[in-house]
């Protein structure tokens, strides 16, 4: 799926469900999308910004383009940021502009 077809009204219904986080060698990481939210600045043109929230099991992963697998969505990349610690795993960021 290219970066510029997706949009957050793919992601809303889906805030909850189970996207497969793909390492290369190092194997694979389930990855809760736990937030799908509209951007808070206007776009010039073209698609509408808005942001997705990830959270995965330790260990931290470093900024990157990651594969992301779903059941509905198919396959995607998306270069996520981590962003913070919570007691169940690590919170991770994509936003679209």
């Amino acid at each position: 799926m290219p970066d510029g077809t997706i949009t957050l009204a793919q992601f809303e219904p889906l805030v909850g469900s189970v996207f497969t986080l793909q390492l290369g060698e190092a194997g694979r990481l389930t990855a809760r999308l736990i937030e799908a939210k509209p951007g808070q600045w206007a776009p010039p043109e073209g698609r509408a910004p808005f942001s997705l929230m990830f959270e995965a099991p330790e260990p931290a992963l470093p900024q990157r383009i990651y594969r992301l697998e779903h059941a509905q969505m198919g396959s995607m990349d998306i270069f996520l940021v981590p962003i913070a610690r919570t007691a169940t795993g690590v919170q991770y960021e994509a936003v679209f502009g």
